[in-house]
């Protein structure tokens, strides 16, 4: 009893494997149309080696201010070392597209929120948030000048969240980060009579960021807590200087009947 050869079965769609690409995010967030979906963009020296090997994750928390262009400053003179995977994270709050204090950032494109910041069609919202989306990635290539300069590989993350403060704690996590730092005050938070205390997002995510987290302070602020410093130490020696001792009266008859 002889079998006749069976033609092979070429495999149904569903028996393929279908190839995935390696990433760092998950499916739901690789849907860029939602507001609070990831943004990725890569420099020039990770997409030339984008499978190096890496001993840490280090993201840097910027807000596009002047404490964040010192954080990254600092990371690469003190900080970083080679090897590391480092990624800029920003969090946009989505308030701003809605006629919140735009902080002390100087927006180029805060003359067209101006015009458009009553209007209520889909088309005016749109536009807006692309302006602002536009901004936000200059801005932040901007910030990282000095990662390029010392030809650091690097990536740009950029979400967008109405809460800044737990959407980074929760992409620290999500991103299964080494460290994370970040400037003490920024975040659109007034240095103004900060007495060297930390802002609300920085000192939020040291106690809520699941790795440890590096605050970096801004030299205007390192001053002015020295020169608090120096007062303080000035009232206190001021307080405890020695009171001078009152002359005692001896009459001379008393010295008369001792002897």
């Amino acid at each position: 009893m002889s079998f006749g050869m069976q033609p092979q079965q070429a495999p149904s769609d569903t028996d393929r494997s279908v190839p995935t690409s390696p990433s760092i995010f998950s499916s739901a967030a690789a849907q860029t149309i939602q507001p609070s979906s990831p943004r990725l963009f890569f420099s020039s020296a990770a997409a030339a080696n984008p499978n190096a090997g890496s001993h840490r994750r280090i993201a840097i928390a910027v807000d596009l201010s002047d404490e964040s262009a010192h954080a990254v400053k600092w990371a690469v003179q003190n900080y970083l070392r080679p090897g590391d995977a480092v990624i800029l994270l920003h969090v946009r709050s989505t308030s701003v597209l809605y006629g919140a204090d735009w902080g002390s950032i100087d927006h180029s494109v805060s003359a067209t929120a101006a015009g458009i910041k009553h209007a209520n069609s889909e088309e005016s919202q749109q536009k807006l948030e692309d302006d602002f989306d536009a901004f936000t990635t200059i801005k932040a290539q901007d910030l990282a000048q000095p990662l390029v300069e010392a030809q650091i590989p690097f990536k740009i993350h950029i979400v967008k969240d109405h809460d800044m403060k737990e959407r980074l704690c929760l992409e620290v996590e999500r991103l299964g980060l080494s460290a994370v730092i970040m400037g003490s005050r920024g975040f659109g938070a007034s240095r103004r009579n900060s007495k060297g205390r930390l802002g609300s997002v920085s000192d939020y995510c040291v106690h809520h960021c699941v790795c440890p987290v590096v605050v970096v302070r801004y030299p205007e602020e390192a001053g002015a807590v020295a020169g608090s410093a120096d007062e303080a130490a000035a009232e206190k020696e001021t307080e405890l200087l020695p009171v001078p001792e009152e002359q005692v009266y001896r009459d001379p008859s008393d010295g008369q009947k001792g002897a």
